[in-house]
């Protein structure tokens, strides 16, 4: 196969940061994709309808000319939402719905939730307007192995506090990681999704640490076990409704991932289908792309499938070893290595 078309695909969780930076990269995920979940954890956090909106301006006035990409805003969930805000994002169009962060879980998530019996209130009125949670999905407790914090929220939060209390809330467990998360999610009905990265897909936990410390492969969740990874693999080939493309691309400035204390994020904007496309292919499921890419998140969310298309050719390139971000660089994904497959033509 030298090319395969898919309808436009969307990216269901991705991270722009704002001014310069944003500009930068803005472009990248709107050569390939038609819409994207644009996350909160600005600074300050993006927690109303109206700070929303005007977030989502200056990112339709930094994207290219010509491009079609549609920005949906995510609010940050905080223990004072009131439900007045989630009525208000209800009855806006360009609102997708509340970003749960257990305060402290990963990168300007300090304003998050610091406990889930803080916030029934605004959990139920989610629930009776219809307006999704999006949830990172890891308990904070210090006592719990970074590489046990998912299963954990999952058995202590997600599982008996949120599905089982709310049972008409529709519910994302973003970035799921482990083989926990994807068992829980298929044993849910049709309101329970979850988003898979392509980092997750292609890489273990050894990456972290193979020929010396690799800053640019650490994110949060952090990668797992092979066994967790391969059942991430499992799920998001299998054309299983639940499951859909979510980035989770983060990009950070190369002097702050290698640092004494890198941040958290993998910048995969750049050759996002490129690498999906790659994991598919190794898994020998390149006609179940287009489901996981194009067709689950937008039935998931109950939005229309995109009607352009999005063609990757089958050619050899090498990523730039970095890219511009503002006054910095930052190094993206598979760095200075050869791709067999890049996202050539797209229509709107």
């Amino acid at each position: 196969m030298d090319s395969i078309t898919l309808a436009t695909p969307d990216d269901w969780h991705l991270h722009l940061r704002d001014g310069a930076a944003m500009a930068a990269v803005v472009g990248h995920s709107a050569r390939q994709f038609g819409r994207a979940v644009i996350m909160p954890n600005l600074k300050p956090p993006v927690t109303t309808v109206a700070a929303a909106l005007q977030y989502r301006s200056r990112i339709l006035s930094a994207l290219p000319e010509n491009e079609c990409f549609e920005p949906l805003m995510a609010l940050y969930l905080t223990d004072a939402t009131p439900v007045e805000e989630v009525r208000r994002a209800a009855e806006t169009p360009e609102i997708i719905g509340y970003k749960l962060y257990p305060a402290g879980a990963t990168t300007h998530s300090e304003s998050g939730v610091t406990n889930i019996e803080n916030i029934p209130r605004a959990l139920e009125a989610m629930e009776r307007y219809g307006v999704p949670l999006l949830i990172h999905g890891e308990v904070t407790d210090t006592e719990v192995d970074i590489f046990d914090r998912e299963a954990r929220f999952i058995e202590s939060v997600l599982d008996p506090l949120l599905v089982r209390r709310f049972p008409e809330l529709r519910v994302v467990l973003e970035h799921v990681t482990t083989k926990e998360g994807v068992a829980f999610v298929q044993s849910c009905g049709p309101r329970v999704g979850a988003t898979i990265t392509a980092h997750h897909l292609l890489y273990n936990r050894n990456a972290l640490l193979a020929g010396g410390i690799r800053p640019h492969h650490y994110c949060l969740p952090v990668l797992k076990r092979e066994s967790h990874r391969l059942a991430l693999v499992a799920a998001a080939t299998s054309g299983d409704a639940h499951f859909f493309l979510g980035t989770d691309s983060a990009p950070h400035p190369q002097s702050q991932k290698e640092s004494a204390c890198g941040c958290a994020g993998c910048y995969t904007a750049y050759t996002a289908m490129e690498l999906y496309a790659l994991t598919f292919e190794r898994a020998g499921a390149l006609h179940m792309l287009e489901r996981f890419a194009s067709h689950n998140g937008a039935d998931f969310y109950g939005r229309p499938r995109n009607g352009g298309t999005l063609t990757l050719s089958r050619t050899q390139w090498q990523v730039p070893e970095t890219l511009p971000l503002g006054s910095e660089r930052l190094v993206p994904a598979m760095a200075g290595e050869t791709l067999s497959w890049r996202a050539s033509r797209r229509t709107c």
